[in-house]
């Protein structure tokens, strides 16, 4: 039986993998039109062959995005607790979306699920890529519940003091499609 831990890391590679052959450019060779910027393999990609001289930044938006779905992926598990916003002390669901964008992207955003509903770019359900915030409605219309979209219909969230933890869950579940309200899409080399 596959452990946790690779079965976790098949899953991001078949997720993160198209988001960074879609990202990651060779800025050396042209195009079909005779402009740089063709696309590179993967393996050119992860293997670093033509890489930059030392101290020249290399990361993409893939980059980014492979990274703040890993260290999601990192936390799943650790404890739900209302107004948490640490691994230490334990996560509620926009103290977990802000901890994870902060220490990855350096993104400084509010602790509050409905005031992240209102940042970004509003993107449609079918238009989902990883590293969209996914918003859900508990009682009432209004938006009190953020996950991060992982890809394949699954998001990463600081679930509730029932499940008492970080999980993965699916978007096609009766309580989260019947609760789903919008996603939105984060710019991630910019401060909100």
């Amino acid at each position: 039986m596959l452990s946790r831990q690779f079965a976790r890391n098949i899953f991001l590679a078949i997720i993160v993998w198209p988001i960074t052959v879609a990202f990651a450019t060779d800025v050396s060779a042209p195009d079909a039109t005779g402009a740089a910027g063709n696309v590179t393999s993967p393996d050119i990609v992860s293997e670093g062959v033509n890489a930059p001289p030392a101290g020249i930044s290399t990361s993409t938006a893939s980059d980014v995005v492979r990274d703040v779905l890993q260290y999601a992926l990192s936390h799943e598990g650790k404890t739900y607790r209302r107004g948490g916003m640490s691994p230490e002390s334990g996560f509620d669901c926009s103290g977990f979306v802000l901890h994870v964008f902060d220490h990855v992207g350096g993104v400084e955003l509010p602790h509050s699920a409905s005031a992240l509903g209102k940042m970004g770019r509003l993107v449609n359900k079918t238009e989902l890529v990883p590293g969209d915030l996914v918003f859900f409605h508990r009682a009432k219309k209004h938006i009190s519940h953020v996950g991060i979209y992982l890809g394949d219909n699954k998001f990463i969230h600081a679930s509730s003091r029932r499940t008492g933890r970080v999980m993965v869950s699916d978007l096609n579940d009766r309580y989260w499609a019947k609760h789903f309200v919008s996603a939105r899409h984060l710019e991630l080399n910019r401060q909100y």
